[in-house]
């Protein structure tokens, strides 16, 4: 049973950078990869990035290339997303999620 909880959400103004975390209990290998989501105010989630726990190859939206990095550490409890030159745009609830089917609770970004 694997159970996720994200932290490091705020507020931040453009241009700036935020660390996302999210803590993983449970078996995570079980699922091919982790991801990043968002959903902001009266639009639809969104997917931000993957990274496959077999092998470590990530996959970003062209939104947030060059921006964004998402990473994990070894023992695969941590997930994170790294993100730099924050836009107004990029502001809503960002959630990890196990194989698309595990979901955290999300955490709060936002960018004046």
């Amino acid at each position: 049973h694997v159970q996720l909880v994200e932290s490091g959400g705020g507020s931040v103004q453009a241009g700036g950078s935020l660390r996302l975390s999210c803590a993983a209990s449970g078996y995570t290998y079980s699922f091919n990869c982790m991801s990043w989501f968002r959903q902001a105010p009266g639009k639809e989630r969104e997917g931000i990035a993957v990274i496959r726990t077999d092998g470590g190859s990530t996959y970003y939206a062209d939104f947030v290339k060059g921006r964004f990095t998402i990473s994990q550490d070894n023992a695969k409890n941590w997930l994170y997303l790294q993100m730099d030159s924050l836009r107004t745009e990029d502001t809503g609830v960002y959630y990890c999620a196990a194989g698309f089917s595990v979901w955290g609770q999300g955490t709060q970004v936002t960018v004046s």
